[in-house]
């Protein structure tokens, strides 16, 4: 199923996020944290514009956006938005 796309103003205040990690796998977060260093390059260097997929309670959502930074515990987008990375599905560049 097609996770359902969101504006990433949308996500300040409005998604409740899942407490727990979405990933079953060391390799699979590993992996995420890798895409998500590239998206964060690809964002400052560039204005580049990826995609995330990240879990939500109402259901998966995809937000098509810049990645400013990341943290230890979460990725910043622009306008003070922020998504846990455990939240985190995927990342298309």
């Amino acid at each position: 199923m097609e996770p359902a796309a969101i504006n990433k103003e949308e996500i300040k205040g409005k998604v409740r996020f899942l407490h727990d990690e979405v990933l079953g796998s060391t390799q699979a977060i590993e992996d995420r944290r890798k895409k998500l260093e590239k998206a964060m390059l690809l964002g400052n260097g560039y204005k580049g514009k990826i995609k995330i997929i990240f879990a939500t309670e109402e259901g998966e959502r995809m937000v098509e956006t810049t990645v400013w930074a990341t943290t230890d515990s979460t990725v910043q987008l622009k306008g003070d938005v922020s998504i846990p990375i455990h939240s985190i599905r995927d990342v298309i560049i």
